[in-house]
């Protein structure tokens, strides 16, 4: 259920967005989400059908461009890419090191909006 509750999130931006701007309608809306949200997009577009049902976001098409997790090593400065899903134990790359800060994979962002 988590989809559901961020789904009606997206919709009430969206369609705060399309009224302020004079919009009639929503055409398709661009998200960016990391890995680590672990959001599927065929089941957010299946949750925002059917709750933008009679609003000016009905039938909006939904994109998601997935952002891929990438790790920075505080030792070696080193940036990887790693998969929460597939490795156990996440190490640096380079040096095998286990202390690094996440740079990407957490995102949510609407990144834009085509309105009619």
């Amino acid at each position: 259920m988590h989809e559901l509750a961020v789904t009606r999130s997206i919709l009430k931006i969206v369609l705060d967005h399309t009224e302020k701007n004079g919009g009639k309608r929503v055409r398709k809306i661009f998200l960016q989400i990391g890995e680590i949200r672990n959001l599927e997009e065929e089941w957010i577009q299946r949750y925002f059908d059917k709750i933008s049902t009679g609003s000016l976001a009905e039938n909006a098409e939904i994109k998601v461009i997935k952002v891929p997790v990438v790790f920075l090593c505080k030792i070696c400065k080193n940036e990887f890419s790693a998969s929460f899903r597939e490795e156990k134990k996440i190490l640096c790359s380079h040096c095998n090191s286990f202390e690094y800060d996440l740079l990407t994979g957490r995102e949510f962002i609407i990144e834009k909006i085509e309105i009619e």
